[in-house]
């Protein structure tokens, strides 16, 4: 099954299924001698974990990262780093019901379509518990990025409900099930949600992702440009519908005088600029300045309200989709969305060292 397997330099290549025995995953081109235990990593699959809230899936999975190969004595030893995170609270016979039933919505028809069978249960491959495994890589991009290096990123948007951007406060975000930088929309978020649970439906959201203090020249013009692969990483992720770098899809309301970030010198001697419509990266290349990246998740397909399908047969029927599914799978999606900007930024200024020397 080829494409899986992400990056150049800093590979991950990740495997499992959301119902079989573990998933994991193998991280190459980690440099050697950086300090790493699973406790560094466990801390952000903490984040991304379920049924921390009402508003997430109830499945109880620990998530408990092991570290396989690669490390010795503490330190990273150059070698594949192996990871492994056992599934404890799979309940394979909630999809028993719907197994010859396509989910409008999922990879269901696809899959089969693609590889003449398909693994029903959670949808398999295709199912957000890979993701899991994506936050764990994501973690150790972040120690090869070193402190200098911050990637954070906030739940901006849940269904029609957008934060309000100067009530943006990054201490929020630790302070709610929401990952919300907005106190007060987190509050509005919880009836919110209350209302679509109870109701048997699901919603979509926005999620955005900052990288702060990378360098500038990081990013290959042309195909590799780094814009490029920070989208490529984000659609990657489950149910991702939608990707935009800086203004993204309102720099096309914008005129000329204002969608360029000008610049002026600043007070240590370096350009500094005075807006980032570009998001951090120009021509490609990041500039120095934040890299902001939003993303759009669509509503968790997997819902309560019946829905007309068609069977494996090719008979009209109707669906329901029980266990325990996410009313909005974006609130888990902030730690898998960093993980995937650490990712990026990490492969590039290893292939920025690796040509450049620096």
């Amino acid at each position: 099954m080829p494409g899986n397997t992400f990056g150049q330099l800093f590979r991950v290549m990740t495997f499992g299924e959301s119902h079989g025995p573990a998933i994991g995953g193998v991280v190459d081109g980690v440099p050697p001698g950086i300090p790493l235990a699973e406790a560094d990593i466990q801390a952000d699959l903490e984040r991304r974990r379920t049924g921390q809230s009402r508003h997430t899936s109830q499945r109880r999975e620990p998530d408990t990262v092991e570290i396989l190969s690669g490390v010795f004595e503490g330190l990273t030893t150059g070698t594949p780093i192996g990871l492994l995170i056992r599934n404890q609270d799979a309940r394979s016979r909630d999809y028993s019901e719907i197994k010859d039933k396509f989910r409008p919505g999922h990879a269901d028809y696809a899959y089969l379509k693609k590889y003449g069978l398909r693994d029903y249960r959670g949808g398999g491959r295709s199912s957000a518990r890979e993701t899991a495994v994506r936050v764990a890589a994501g973690a150790i991009a972040r120690k090869v990025l070193g402190e200098t290096v911050q990637v954070r990123g906030a739940l901006v948007q849940i269904g029609p409900h957008a934060i309000e951007r100067t009530r943006w406060d990054w201490a929020a975000v630790s302070a709610n099930p929401f990952s919300c930088p907005d106190a007060a929309m987190a509050e509005r978020w919880e009836g919110y949600l209350d209302e679509v649970r109870k109701a048997g439906s699901s919603v979509g959201a926005v999620i955005e992702v900052i990288a702060s203090g990378v360098p500038a020249g990081l990013g290959e013009p042309v195909f590799d440009k780094l814009d490029a692969d920070i989208a490529k990483a984000l659609m990657s992720i489950p149910a991702v519908k939608a990707v935009e770098i800086g203004a993204g899809m309102a720099s096309a309301t914008l005129t000329g005088p204002e969608n360029a970030d000008e610049m002026r010198m600043g007070t240590d001697g370096r350009p500094m600029f005075l807006s980032n419509n570009a998001g951090g990266i120009l021509g490609g290349i990041s500039s120095g300045q934040d890299i902001v990246a939003r993303f759009t998740v669509k509503p968790t397909s997997s819902i309560l309200t019946p829905r007309r399908t068609v069977t494996v047969a090719g008979e009209d029927t109707e669906i329901v989709t029980k266990g325990r599914h996410d009313p909005c799978v974006g609130i888990r999606a902030v730690p898998v969305g960093e993980a995937m900007l650490a990712m990026v930024l990490a492969d590039h200024l290893l292939r920025q060292r690796g040509q450049c020397g620096a």
